[in-house]
């Protein structure tokens, strides 16, 4: 391009010097707390710069380096490194170098593989807890140095994400006392935040940047360390080395008690459960505490907070089998929906949020997310869940709560939604610090034309009518629910007539899919998109032109063979490296996949589930990323990575049990007692699926489902209550 300089037009752009692809990370986390760390259970500033402790929004904890040796203080050597199955302890298998005497010899004082240094860590209540096994399998006794090598920029995430400040607040003095180390910072918003170190048994040398052992380990016996980096905004409690077990025994308890509302799911494959279980333990790690109830935070490092959009979709996945995180949901985005109009935070009355920080940035509003709302379908989707959540769990007393916020919600999307009132929810930014796009597809350039220009504001997303169509019909059902008929009605006629007016405005006879949005001047956006899939999902599409979509969803300018691409390779603007122009989202294809199960398109949607499937067995922990490059499936390789994508992200664990939904073709009304397959597939590579602990209403079953050769039946093993079981074919 010659001297052109490209200019990214997005203020929140996550930079990237590196990839994913480097370095493989290990993450932990625990309410507002995670950590990001190296194989080697180090925290390091290289790859894209995220590792290190973060608690609320600022990182605690920017160095964390382990090694041996005293005159060459060198890396242990890795043999393994895993996060357990139940995704909250992390453990590194180490072993020493050969360490000589000095720089000139070449004698041994050590030989490798002699010291094994077994690195166990963990978060809870705010602190990351290690310890440090150090064992001598030697015949001699071993005499050596370990150091522990330690800072805290207390950057905000925004600034590990690439945003650049004019200023920002002052490191404080470094306190050493005794066995404790404690790096504190004011930020310019007047608070204090610091990182407690504390070290047990107290080391040898203890300073402002590092600690140092001295050791003599007998032959064939172990020492063990205790390491507690402990995130606050107050003056530290009590210890916390000697807390070790018992916030061990807490964390276990604790996963496994959220474990237990969650149904299980086995099958007849191996590699399919292992996809499970990560998905599920990711979950459960994402699942975070609120006032207002459990919430699954969107994802790690970029994305650890509440997100409105994010947090809705994850709750419709997981519906079925653990229902108790929509009620976080519904209850956390009601008591956080806006009630006035405030321009620089995209809010106006009814509105649900987009996200909301904690950090210094926030608080300062540097950027505008300390309470933002700058998604136009959060609340539709809101609604959507609603409904779905009254259909699952007939909590009628929960929906009575939160009804003045379902017609608060709806409000919005008649008034301040529409604001031209052609029928049509529409979106253009009013903060000049907020996102320029406020679908989904929230990168700058995701919304656009057949020749490339950019769609001017007000836009109407193809995908958003599809949820306020939905909203309406579902606030009608808890509108009859809960003795409101007429207003029931009302809100049916008003979905019957955005469903013939969508037909009219979006399909495109030639593209064979409907338009991705209309532009300010209510013309077309004519790209082929797989925005079109979630118009299914959401049932507003006519059944031809459902169909018609999903052969264009299905070709192969749209279907990599990892998964449908969000931008078929047909458009200007595709590129399978870019966000949001060409990738492959797991979530989405979750969303489409359900979409197609409910036009009884059975066939086709096995296919996004045989594509990231496939995907999920050749990646690392089989934890699918937030998305991936949409480059062609290559014959024995894995997808391509995408640099920047966050592992894990809450909607992209959920994709996994939505795609066996869509494929079982699942319902239950828990008002009705009833769990309905119709016309269940399964693909040929999973034999069966059992199903227990399945809630519904007062009771539970236990379901196997298995595969035969012309069709799929369904066998009820346990049934505690009054539930009913039907297989339609």
């Amino acid at each position: 391009m010659d001297d052109e300089v490209i200019q990214i037009e997005e203020h929140y752009y996550i930079r990237a010097t590196s990839s994913r692809a480097d370095e493989r990370t290990r993450v932990l986390k625990h309410g507002d707390t995670f950590g990001v760390f190296d194989r080697f259970g180090d925290v390091q500033p290289m790859g894209l710069g995220e590792q290190g402790l973060f608690h609320l929004g600022t990182r605690h904890l920017s160095r964390l380096e382990l090694r041996i040796g005293e005159r060459r203080s060198q890396r242990p050597l890795l043999l393994s490194s895993t996060v357990n199955e139940g995704n909250d302890v992390l453990t590194v298998d180490l072993t020493n170098p050969d360490i000589t005497a000095d720089h000139e010899a070449r004698g041994l004082l050590l030989p490798r593989g002699i010291l094994h240094i077994f690195r166990t860590k963990f978060i809870w209540g705010g602190v990351c807890y290690e310890r440090l096994r150090l064992s001598n399998y030697g015949m001699a006794p071993i005499a050596l140095s370990l150091a522990l090598r330690f800072d805290a920029d207390f950057a905000d995430i925004f600034e590990v994400r690439g945003s650049r400040r004019e200023r920002r607040g002052g490191r404080l003095d470094t306190r050493v006392e005794n066995n404790t180390c404690t790096l504190a910072y004011e930020g310019l918003d007047g608070l204090v935040r610091q990182t407690v170190i504390e070290l047990a048994p107290p080391p040898a040398v203890l300073g402002p940047t590092a600690a140092r052992y001295d050791l003599d380990i007998p032959a064939q016996k172990h020492e063990t360390l205790i390491v507690a980096v402990s995130c606050q905004s107050s003056e530290p409690g009590l210890p916390l080395a000697s807390g070790f077990d018992d916030a061990q025994r807490a964390l276990s308890r604790s996963f496994a008690a959220a474990r237990q509302q969650h149904a299980a799911l086995v099958t007849g494959n191996e590699q399919v459960n292992a996809w499970i279980e990560r998905s599920t333990a990711d979950l459960q790690m994402m699942m975070t505490e609120t006032p207002y109830g459990t919430y699954p935070y969107a994802g790690v490092p970029w994305f650890s907070t509440v997100f409105g959009r994010d947090g809705i979709i994850t709750a419709l996945q997981l519906l079925w089998v653990n229902p108790r995180a929509a009620r976080g949901v519904l209850a956390t985005l009601a008591a956080t929906q806006a009630t006035e109009t405030h321009p620089e935070q995209d809010a106006e009355p009814g509105k649900i949020l987009h996200e909301t920080r904690t950090g210094e940035m926030a608080a300062l509003g540097e950027v505008p997310f300390g309470r933002y709302y700058g998604s136009v379908d959060s609340t539709p989707l809101f609604v959507m869940l609603a409904g779905a959540y009254l259909q699952r769990t007939d909590d009628r007393a929960f929906l009575e709560t939160i009804w003045t916020n379902v017609e608060a919600a709806l409000a919005w999307m008649d008034g301040p939604g529409d604001p031209d009132g052609d029928g049509f929810v529409e979106y253009a930014r009013r903060s000049a610090h907020g996102l320029i796009q406020q679908g989904w597809k929230d990168s700058h350039d995701s919304v656009f034309h057949a020749n490339g220009s950019m769609a001017e504001p007000p836009i109407a997303l193809c995908e958003v009518q599809g949820y306020v169509y939905a909203a309406r019909r579902a606030a009608a059902d808890i509108a009859a629910t809960l003795g409101r008929p007429s207003r029931a009605e009302e809100l049916r006629a008003r979905a019957r007539r955005l469903k013939d007016r969508f037909e009219d405005a979006f399909w495109c006879e030639d593209l064979g899919t409907y338009a991705l949005a209309l532009d300010g001047k209510k013309q077309q956006c004519r790209v082929r998109t797989s925005n079109a899939g979630h118009c299914l999902m959401t049932g507003i599409a006519s059944s031809a032109h459902a169909r018609r979509a999903a052969r264009t969803l299905l070709d192969e300018t749209s279907f990599s063979g990892w998964g449908i691409r969000t931008l078929a390779t047909s458009e200007i603007r595709y590129n399978p490296m870019s966000y949001h122009n060409g990738s492959v989202w797991p979530h989405d294809n979750a969303l489409v996949a359900a979409g197609l199960s409910r036009y009884g398109l059975r066939a086709e949607t096995l296919r996004p589930l045989e594509g990231l499937f496939v995907a999920a067995s050749t990646l690392d922990l089989h934890r699918l990323p937030e998305l991936f490059c949409g480059f062609q499936r290559r014959p024995g390789e894995g997808p391509t990575l995408y640099p920047v994508a966050c592992l894990p992200q809450a909607w992209a664990s959920g994709s996994v049990f939505m795609l066996l939904q869509a494929c079982l073709g699942l319902t239950i009304d828990a008002r009705a007692r009833q769990v309905r397959f119709d016309n269940p597939v399964l693909p040929e590579w999973l034999p069966d699926v059992r199903i227990e602990r399945l809630q519904v209403a007062e009771g539970s079953v236990d379901l196997h489902i298995e595969r035969h050769p012309h069709d799929v039946g369904v066998n009820v093993l346990r049934r505690e209550g009054r539930i009913r079981v039907d297989v339609t074919k």
